[in-house]
């Protein structure tokens, strides 16, 4: 399951809940292409990686969130441990996604 994510509060609380587990965060929009694309091939990996915790933000619905974290371009994909970020990458990339997932899992 993909958790959506509205605020800095709630992305804080969501990490915190995460404890030791691995976290994605996927910054989209809904006027995004290849956003929309992965959008489901993520939803699958959040199935499949039940050890893993993953989340969505909207950038056009959470700004504050999206300057928070330095979100310059869509999608993005911060990953976390511990409610430390410790990957980042840019782009529609499935296999590069789904290949740190099992790195840092």
């Amino acid at each position: 399951m993909v958790q959506i994510i509205k605020d800095v509060d709630e992305l804080k609380t969501f990490l915190k809940a995460a404890g030791c587990k691995l976290v994605v965060v996927e910054f989209s929009a809904k006027w995004c292409g290849p956003c929309q694309r992965m959008y489901p091939l993520v939803h699958a990996m959040s199935l499949q990686y039940r050890n893993v915790m993953f989340a969505n933000v909207d950038v056009d619905d959470s700004r504050e969130l999206a300057q928070t974290y330095h979100i310059k371009a869509v999608p993005t994909f911060q990953m976390f441990k511990q409610a430390q970020k410790i990957f980042e990458f840019c782009g529609a990339d499935a296999q590069k996604l789904e290949a740190k997932i099992r790195e840092l899992m």
